[in-house]
């Protein structure tokens, strides 16, 4: 579960170091390109709300193995686009069909124990941490020897693998909900109305979040510049840096069995904050970025996994809908923090990302200490 949602959730990101060399070949504007990774986290969110619920009606296995078929003629379609609004379309369906890790995470805390939970999530967020992260350096590299079309045409490869083996080994589920679709969509609304610790979590969630998609998607534009010199390769390598502050996943998820949650949240959001000063010094050096990526990686997945594991506290059998709410607000964080780090890196430059990464940090701390009671 853990190798599936790492290679599927890759999807989403292979396009953040390869921004540059699309706007050379489109021949627009570095603002213009970055619509791209923002439509496939609106993409993301849309599928949250629209697939993931699904997951509590279908049997999981055979609803994850037709949503690979999407999967990868959304890939292909995006290695074939000939323009950059047929690029932005197919990017929005990477998004929305690209949302079974989504799947896996409830399904990990449903076959659980419940003094196991938070490390099962942890280890399964894990997966997924090392795919966002590995994915920026997997397309940097085969987007500097190759070109950025090549990267599209081999994650569809490696979806068709993965395919055969899910089809092989994934167990399968029978569903909990018994009624329409319409009410299991109607009944998504319910899990926001009555669940207040899932209403925080989400909001402290998309805030962190955004926090987080502000330096991935302005970072190349930095490495661009004549101060340093960089592509995408080099872009994408810093996803290794997150890849080692990965591991901390399956540490968090340990600790929030046992520790007070609120506290986890209050320090790692401070983490996030201090990341966002070392960067914020960092226009000029490749070292403060590299310590400033990894801190930045550390405080928003304790972060995340913290408020995953208090959602699903008790195993509740509405365990997807629970995650759509809280992770289609967590991907139009993402969404918004994308869309602010393109205009802020346009008017301000790096000043202006380090600002508002820093501000999405301190809102996240803001809204915790108010509500966290």
């Amino acid at each position: 579960m853990a190798i599936t949602t790492g290679m599927v959730v890759a999807n989403n990101y292979y396009n953040q170091p390869l921004l540059a060399d699309m706007a050379r070949e489109f021949g627009v504007s570095e603002g213009a390109i970055s619509d791209v990774p923002m439509l496939t986290q609106i993409g993301y969110a849309l599928g949250l709300f629209l697939i993931v619920p699904l997951g509590d009606m279908l049997k999981r296995k055979r609803m994850i193995l037709i949503d690979f078929a999407f999967i990868i003629a959304a890939l292909i379609s995006a290695g074939w686009a000939p323009t950059p609004a047929a690029l932005k379309v197919s990017s929005l369906f990477i998004g929305l069909t690209s949302v079974i890790p989504q799947i896996m995470v409830p399904m990990a805390a449903q076959l659980a124990e419940d003094h196991n939970r938070g490390k099962a999530i942890g280890t399964v967020m894990t997966g997924m941490f090392i795919g966002i992260l590995g994915s920026r350096t997997l397309s940097g590299f085969i987007g500097s020897y190759l070109d950025w079309r090549s990267v599209f045409f081999i994650a569809s490869g490696i979806m068709a693998v993965l395919w055969l083996f899910l089809k092989w080994k994934l167990p399968e589920i029978t569903p909990d909900f018994k009624g329409s679709y319409r009410q299991l969509l109607l009944s998504i609304v319910d899990q926001f109305r009555n669940r207040p610790r899932l209403r925080l979590a989400a909001l402290r969630g998309s805030l962190v979040f955004a926090s987080f998609s502000v330096f991935w998607t302005t970072l190349v534009f930095l490495l661009e510049t004549p101060k340093f010199g960089m592509g995408s390769r080099e872009a994408g390598a810093f996803g290794v840096v997150g890849i080692a502050g990965a591991v901390i996943a399956t540490v968090v998820g340990k600790l929030s069995d046992t520790m007070n949650k609120n506290v986890i949240i209050s320090v790692s959001t401070l983490i996030a904050m201090i990341s966002w000063i070392i960067l914020g010094f960092g226009s000029g050096s490749i070292v403060l970025l590299i310590i400033g990526a990894l801190f930045l990686d550390l405080g928003i997945q304790a972060v995340h996994i913290t408020n995953q594991t208090i959602i699903f506290e008790n195993n509740p059998p509405e365990r997807n809908r629970i995650n759509t709410v809280y992770m289609v607000l967590y991907f139009t964080g993402g969404a918004l923090g994308t869309f602010i780090g393109g205009i802020v890196w346009q008017h301000f430059g790096w000043t202006g990302v380090a600002a508002a990464g820093f501000g999405f940090g301190a809102l996240t701390l803001l809204v915790h200490g108010i509500w966290r009671r």
